[in-house]
Formats: C-alpha cells, structure tokens, sequence
C-alpha cells in the first residue's frame, strides 16, 4: 500500500492515539500537556478546554458554569469553527477507531453489498441535541455525559475500562451489523454539534472534476457519503457540516481529484463553477 493512499488516515491514527497517551500520562505521571478528559482539559496547566455540548447541558440545568469552563468552550467553538470543521469527530474523538473498525470489516466482509434492511435518517443526531437538553433540564443534570461512549472509551482508557464496556461492543455491531457508519453518521449528538461550529470553516477537501475518473473510491470510504453530493458533476468544495475532514476520499483518490484547500466562500456560493 502506497503512503499516499494512507496518509491521513496514519496521521489521524497518531493524533488520536497521542491524545489518548497525553491524558493517560497527565493523570497518571502528572505530565501537565494535556490533564483532563475530553469534556474538561488543561493544556500546560494554564490553557483550559470544555466541550461546547457539555457546556450546553449545565447550562440547561440552570447550574452556573465556571469561566474557565466558558474560555475552554469558546477555545474550541474558535478552533473548529474556524480551522477544523468536525474535525474532532476523525482526529480524537476515540470511538472513530472502533465505528472506523466496523466500518473497515463491512467492506472486506462484503457486508455492505447485501441489500439494507434497516435505514434511519441522517438528522437523529440532531434531535438528540435536543432530547439531551430537555433531560438535562428535566433531571438536573448533563444527560448525554452520563451515558456519553466518547466519555465512556476516553475514560476507560486513561483509568481502566469499566461495565461501558458493553456500550463500546453495541455501538461496533450496531456500525457492523445494523447500519453503515451508524453511530457516528446517525446518532451522536457531539457529531452534529460539531456539524453545526465547523460548518463554515477554512479547511476543506476540494473536488476538481476535470481529474475525475468516476471510480468512486471516495463514495465507498467515506463516513458522510452525502457530502460528495458534486462527485460526477462540478468542481467544488466539500461545504456541508457533516464533513468530518478525515482525508479517507484524499488518500483513495488516485486521480489527484480530491486534496484539502483553504475554502473559497465565493466558489461555494456559485455552485462551483470555474
């Protein structure tokens, strides 16, 4: 296998497992990179991080939230919202290995070949944002943290997994078996949190239909399918939130038709002609 047709995915790989290392060495040997987990972080001991959809939960039940936590929150609106779209969902977030996993063994098992029986919309990740907000103002507490598997895995693997084991297994099969890229595609509410900050981002994969082949490598690996709605048609960014900016349809595109660029807002709003 040629490094150009694995690139981002050995980078995210390394991102993810070093995020994953840091917490594991701050907590436990003190190390003050990164101490935390990825609802609550510090940097250095001086730069704190919060995630924005957790924020949202306490604020839901009236708690008041700690500026700290508010400057954590903003810190990472800015940084995806401006640079890295939903990247979080393919660069940390520690549950995409296991539903990149799942979504691997659906395509050499062929699984993905026999015809779908289960089909469930797009847009559930959306109305769990809101079903998480109304418990949590229902309850008192931040619901989707409770049961959250990104917490759950990021957890588990800096102070040893627990009973979410089982969470873990059912969201693998549930890719595997029910529906491709289930939980990550379908379901997350964090997901579609990030689909609405990183919407408008700078960094974004560009299609250049004139190399285009048609060979549609980039359809089968993609965990956001509908987001290469241009493929076969026109030249344009990639400008849907859902993009999770993971460069699987960069590294399988061997036609040079596809490669990460800084956005031009102007293209996307004329359709992408040239």
């Amino acid at each position: 296998m040629k490094w150009h047709n694995v690139k981002y995915l050995v980078l995210r790989r390394l991102v993810q497992i070093g995020v994953l290392v840091l917490y594991f060495m701050g907590n436990w040997y003190g190390w003050k990179v990164l101490q935390g987990d990825l609802s609550t972080s510090m940097i250095f001991g001086k730069i704190p991080l919060s995630d924005p959809f957790a924020i949202l939960q306490i604020f839901a039940t009236g708690a008041v939230v700690a500026t700290n936590a508010l400057i954590g929150a903003l810190i990472v609106v800015l940084f995806y919202g401006i640079i890295g779209g939903r990247a979080f969902c393919s660069w940390v977030c520690p549950v995409n290995l296991v539903t990149d996993l799942a979504a691997w063994l659906r395509r050499k098992l062929l699984i993905d070949r026999i015809e779908r029986k289960v089909w469930i919309s797009r847009n559930i990740r959306y109305y769990m944002i809101v079903l998480a907000l109304i418990v949590s103002a229902l309850v008192g507490l931040a619901a989707f943290e409770v049961v959250s598997p990104i917490t759950i895995l990021n957890r588990g693997i800096v102070f040893g997994m627990g009973a979410g084991m089982g969470l873990i297994v059912a969201i693998f099969l549930f890719d595997l078996f029910v529906v491709k890229n289930g939980w990550c595609g379908h379901v997350c509410p964090l997901g579609g949190v990030h689909s609405i900050i990183g919407r408008y981002s700078l960094i974004r994969v560009r299609h250049n239909s004139d190399n285009c082949t048609l060979c549609m490598k980039c359809k089968t690996v993609c965990p956001e399918v509908e987001v290469l709605g241009m493929i076969g048609k026109r030249s344009e960014f990639v400008s849907r939130g859902e993009c999770t900016n993971c460069g699987r349809c960069v590294d399988v595109c061997d036609d040079d038709a596809l490669g990460f660029e800084l956005r031009n807002f102007l293209e996307t709003n004329t359709g992408g002609k040239e």
